[in-house]
């Protein structure tokens, strides 16, 4: 070979290296390119995605908040109702105690069924009586305090002497505290 032709074969060696380390150049920018163009999407997703599932979270919260509230509103509807008659349950519970003491046994019997029809329709709605009796120990949370007596014995200091007035409640909630004497 001549000197020239190897001269040649050398500056082609010589180019073909450039243009390959131009095209390795050329590659690894292109990768650069797609590998933060990758990122930049899955990083896109990723926002999205959490957008997504924040709005579900707060969707499914809305629905359960307003299914609460759709049955406190109907616990509190018939809570008017179930107030407006108390009263007669305990005119009711008046007249049962008078009849007890007459002679006529078919008329208090004939009370007590029509009584025990109302508490018991009631009751079927969710109205329970609060069960309080004299001895109980007062909680101001629970009883409604109408006086103070001497406690007859040592016992009753700071408890539930007599209760004059019922207590209900409608599910979880108080309609009409019990109003008690307690001893002091």
């Amino acid at each position: 070979m001549s000197n020239k032709e190897e001269k040649n074969k050398k500056e082609t060696v010589a180019e073909d290296q450039m243009q390959q380390e131009n095209n390795k150049d050329t590659q690894d920018t292109n990768t650069d390119e797609v590998k933060d163009e990758v990122t930049e999407l899955k990083e896109v997703l990723a926002n999205e995605k959490d957008k997504y599932v924040r709005l579900f979270a707060e969707f499914d919260n809305f629905r359960k908040r307003t299914a609460r509230e759709s049955i406190e509103i109907r616990k509190t509807a018939s809570g008017d109702v179930m107030s407006a008659l108390l009263p007669i349950l305990d005119d009711f519970d008046r007249a049962l105690k008078e009849l007890k003491k007459s002679e006529d046994d078919s008329l208090f019997k004939g009370v007590e069924l029509i009584h025990n029809k109302l508490k018991n329709t009631l009751g079927s709605k969710g109205l329970e009586e609060m069960e309080v009796k004299p001895g109980d120990k007062f909680d101001a949370e629970y009883h409604e305090a109408i006086t103070q007596v001497p406690a007859p014995n040592k016992k009753l200091v700071g408890k539930i002497v007599d209760v004059v007035e019922k207590g209900y409640t409608l599910g979880d909630k108080i309609l009409r505290y019990p109003k008690v004497v307690t001893g002091q």
